[in-house]
């Protein structure tokens, strides 16, 4: 993408993006608790090894602290959130007053979500909402912050200064219109793209080599998306109960037949050996690394990576 372009947020995030060097976020999973510690206890993992910390919103439709929250909490520390706003729980209303709080607090980096439906969580009886998708999302905060105004067309005294992003599965069907996907995204507002898990980087490749031929990668900042795997339990289950993630048979095998005692640490290797390949594939920006409830998990993984100090991008 432009590095040339002017700032939209002046994030930390943004500045690390158009400064071309290799970027690394990573996913904070908020409490079940009303206590901020557990939000600073891990925050403070991430922050010394992330350029933001995403802050999720009832990912998986699980109810925990809110996105919000945990944002104001980062803030508060002194940490780069990336706040995580999804379209299940809100309606055009309370996401532009959303937007308009999270900016007023200090939050400059949002990432417009659809959201998983109510049938993946653990309340499934609650309502759906659904008033906009994130394509719509991206376009109401492109609106906010760009045109000054609420979506009904009344000005605003200050507009918000955010830094967009959205999410992108190369994974999902049908894979070859993968790409066309992520151009909407970007024709909505998308300055940054996090996707979902890699664990076919020759998908991922493919995937890569037609954004790039469609001049995409020069209009966004992709992230890549990778996670270590602690089993093949865990494995199995990501790949049946995680709407959207795709693990391969191979990936399996190979856990299955590490012994029980290493599997944690094969599935950090895995981890560091996929973000060593996404690295030299053309239109990269960085990555993002998820790990549920394994702050520390992380940080060990972009050592081994090799991902500091920031170098610039190949």
């Amino acid at each position: 993408m432009d590095s040339s372009a002017p700032l939209r947020a002046d994030s930390r995030l943004e500045r690390v993006l158009r400064a071309g060097l290799f970027a690394v976020t990573a996913e904070l999973n908020p409490p079940d608790s009303a206590d901020p510690q557990a939000v600073y206890d891990n925050a403070l993992v991430l922050a010394e090894v992330a350029d933001g910390i995403n802050a999720t919103d009832a990912s998986g439709a699980n109810c925990h602290m809110s996105s919000l929250g945990v944002c104001a909490l980062l803030l508060r520390a002194g940490y780069e959130p990336i706040m995580q706003m999804g379209c299940r729980d809100r309606n055009r209303i309370a996401q532009q007053g959303d937007l308009l709080g999270a900016a007023a607090l200090g939050v400059r980096n949002v990432l417009c979500l659809t959201g998983d439906d109510v049938t993946a969580g653990d309340q499934p009886e609650a309502k759906r909402v659904f008033d906009l998708d994130s394509i719509q999302l991206l376009m109401t905060a492109r609106t906010l912050r760009d045109r000054g105004m609420f979506l009904s067309g009344r000005k605003l005294t200050v507009p918000p200064r955010l830094f967009l992003g959205a999410a992108e599965n190369p994974f999902a069907p049908p894979i070859h219109r993968r790409a066309e996907r992520l151009a909407k995204k970007i024709e909505a507002g998308a300055d940054f793209i996090q996707t979902q898990y890699i664990f076919d980087v020759a998908i991922f490749r493919d995937f890569m080599a037609r954004v790039v031929n469609l001049g995409l990668a020069e209009r966004v900042f992709i992230l890549a998306g990778v996670g270590p795997l602690r089993s093949p339990r865990t494995a199995e289950f990501m790949r049946t109960k995680v709407p959207g993630v795709y693990i391969p048979d191979s990936v399996v095998e190979r856990l299955k037949k590490t012994p029980k005692e290493r599997w944690a640490e094969e599935g950090m290797q895995i981890c560091v050996e996929i973000i060593a390949q996404v690295r030299q594939i053309p239109g990269v920006a960085g990555v993002h690394v998820m790990a549920y409830r394994q702050e520390e998990m992380v940080a060990e993984i972009i050592h081994r990576a090799k991902l500091l100090p920031r170098m610039k991008r190949k």
